[in-house]
Protein backbone atom coordinates (compact mmCIF):
# COMPACT_ATOMS: atom_id res chain seq x y z
CA UNK A 1 0.00 0.00 0.00
CA UNK A 2 1.16 3.51 -0.69
CA UNK A 3 1.59 6.04 2.14
CA UNK A 4 -1.46 7.97 0.89
CA UNK A 5 -3.66 4.86 1.01
CA UNK A 6 -2.36 3.98 4.48
CA UNK A 7 -3.12 7.48 5.75
CA UNK A 8 -6.60 7.36 4.22
CA UNK A 9 -7.28 3.98 5.84
CA UNK A 10 -6.00 5.29 9.18
CA UNK A 11 -8.26 8.36 8.96
CA UNK A 12 -11.29 6.19 8.16
CA UNK A 13 -10.62 3.91 11.15
CA UNK A 14 -10.24 6.92 13.46
CA UNK A 15 -13.46 8.49 12.16
CA UNK A 16 -15.34 5.21 12.67
CA UNK A 17 -14.11 5.13 16.27
CA UNK A 18 -15.48 8.67 16.64
CA UNK A 19 -12.22 9.88 18.10
CA UNK A 20 -10.22 12.98 17.43
CA UNK A 21 -7.85 12.59 14.53
CA UNK A 22 -4.67 13.82 16.16
CA UNK A 23 -1.27 13.73 14.45
CA UNK A 24 -0.05 11.15 16.97
CA UNK A 25 -3.02 8.80 16.53
CA UNK A 26 -2.89 9.16 12.76
CA UNK A 27 0.87 8.62 12.63
CA UNK A 28 0.91 5.66 15.01
CA UNK A 29 -2.02 3.95 13.30
CA UNK A 30 -0.40 4.52 9.90
CA UNK A 31 2.80 2.88 11.15
CA UNK A 32 0.85 -0.09 12.50
CA UNK A 33 -1.16 -0.49 9.30
CA UNK A 34 2.03 -0.52 7.21
CA UNK A 35 3.85 -3.00 9.46
CA UNK A 36 4.18 -6.63 8.44
CA UNK A 37 4.37 -7.77 12.06
CA UNK A 38 3.53 -6.45 15.51
CA UNK A 39 5.82 -3.62 16.65
CA UNK A 40 7.19 -2.69 20.05
CA UNK A 41 6.88 0.82 21.45
CA UNK A 42 10.54 1.41 20.60
CA UNK A 43 10.10 0.21 17.01
CA UNK A 44 7.08 2.48 16.57
CA UNK A 45 9.04 5.40 18.02
CA UNK A 46 12.00 4.74 15.69
CA UNK A 47 9.74 4.45 12.64
CA UNK A 48 7.98 7.68 13.58
CA UNK A 49 11.31 9.50 13.84
CA UNK A 50 12.38 8.11 10.44
CA UNK A 51 9.13 9.43 8.98
CA UNK A 52 9.69 12.86 10.49
CA UNK A 53 6.88 12.53 13.01
CA UNK A 54 7.55 14.21 16.31
CA UNK A 55 5.69 13.31 19.46
CA UNK A 56 7.03 12.41 22.89
CA UNK A 57 6.88 8.98 24.53
CA UNK A 58 3.92 9.85 26.74
CA UNK A 59 1.91 10.91 23.70
CA UNK A 60 2.91 7.71 21.92
CA UNK A 61 1.80 5.58 24.91
CA UNK A 62 -1.49 7.47 25.11
CA UNK A 63 -2.11 7.04 21.38
CA UNK A 64 -1.39 3.30 21.60
CA UNK A 65 -3.60 2.87 24.68
CA UNK A 66 -6.45 4.74 22.98
CA UNK A 67 -6.13 2.67 19.79
CA UNK A 68 -6.26 -0.54 21.85
CA UNK A 69 -9.24 0.71 23.92
CA UNK A 70 -11.14 1.51 20.71
CA UNK A 71 -10.41 -1.90 19.21
CA UNK A 72 -8.43 -0.41 16.34
CA UNK A 73 -5.21 -2.06 17.52
CA UNK A 74 -4.29 -4.80 19.93
CA UNK A 75 -1.27 -5.50 22.04
CA UNK A 76 0.49 -8.81 22.34
CA UNK A 77 2.87 -9.75 25.13
CA UNK A 78 6.10 -11.25 23.88
CA UNK A 79 8.20 -13.89 25.60
CA UNK A 80 10.68 -11.07 26.27
CA UNK A 81 7.92 -9.31 28.29
CA UNK A 82 7.72 -6.51 25.75
CA UNK A 83 4.32 -5.40 24.49
CA UNK A 84 3.96 -5.30 20.73
CA UNK A 85 1.13 -3.63 18.85
CA UNK A 86 -0.68 -4.41 15.64
CA UNK A 87 -3.53 -2.70 13.82
CA UNK A 88 -6.76 -4.64 13.59
CA UNK A 89 -8.17 -2.69 10.61
CA UNK A 90 -11.71 -3.87 11.25
CA UNK A 91 -10.83 -7.47 12.11
CA UNK A 92 -11.59 -8.97 15.47
CA UNK A 93 -8.84 -10.09 17.78
CA UNK A 94 -9.70 -13.78 17.61
CA UNK A 95 -6.58 -15.29 16.14
CA UNK A 96 -3.27 -16.87 17.10
CA UNK A 97 0.10 -15.14 17.38
CA UNK A 98 3.42 -16.54 16.23
CA UNK A 99 6.66 -15.43 17.88
CA UNK A 100 9.84 -16.06 15.86
CA UNK A 101 12.58 -17.12 18.25
CA UNK A 102 15.29 -15.99 15.85
CA UNK A 103 14.27 -12.51 14.65
CA UNK A 104 11.94 -11.74 17.58
CA UNK A 105 9.00 -10.61 15.42
CA UNK A 106 5.43 -11.43 16.38
CA UNK A 107 3.01 -12.18 13.57
CA UNK A 108 -0.78 -12.30 13.72
CA UNK A 109 -2.04 -15.50 12.12
CA UNK A 110 -5.48 -14.30 11.01
CA UNK A 111 -6.37 -17.60 9.36
CA UNK A 112 -5.61 -19.61 12.50
CA UNK A 113 -8.67 -19.32 14.71
CA UNK A 114 -8.34 -20.74 18.24
CA UNK A 115 -10.75 -23.56 18.97
CA UNK A 116 -11.68 -24.45 22.51
CA UNK A 117 -11.05 -28.14 23.01
CA UNK A 118 -12.62 -28.23 26.45
CA UNK A 119 -15.86 -27.40 28.15
CA UNK A 120 -15.88 -25.14 31.14
CA UNK A 121 -17.65 -25.99 34.36
CA UNK A 122 -21.09 -24.42 34.81
CA UNK A 123 -21.01 -20.70 35.56
CA UNK A 124 -17.75 -19.94 33.73
CA UNK A 125 -17.80 -17.80 30.59
CA UNK A 126 -14.80 -17.33 28.27
CA UNK A 127 -14.16 -13.76 27.14
CA UNK A 128 -10.66 -14.07 25.73
CA UNK A 129 -8.38 -16.83 24.52
CA UNK A 130 -4.72 -16.27 23.76
CA UNK A 131 -2.88 -18.69 21.52
CA UNK A 132 0.82 -17.96 21.24
CA UNK A 133 2.97 -20.16 19.06
CA UNK A 134 6.78 -20.07 19.01
CA UNK A 135 9.25 -21.20 16.40
CA UNK A 136 10.87 -19.76 13.29
CA UNK A 137 9.12 -17.55 10.74
CA UNK A 138 9.49 -18.44 7.03
CA UNK A 139 12.36 -15.96 6.54
CA UNK A 140 14.35 -17.37 9.48
CA UNK A 141 13.44 -21.02 8.91
CA UNK A 142 14.80 -20.96 5.37
CA UNK A 143 17.03 -17.89 4.87
CA UNK A 144 17.84 -19.02 1.32
CA UNK A 145 14.33 -18.17 0.11
CA UNK A 146 14.77 -14.39 0.50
Amino acid sequence: MTPDVIEQDARELLYKAQGRVTPARLGVLGILLAAKSALSHQEIEQTAQQQGLSFDRVTLYRALDWLVEQGIAHKVGGVDRTWRYNALAGATHQHAHFHCKQCGQIFCLESLQPALLFSLPPGYRVEEVEVNLQGHCPACADPGTN
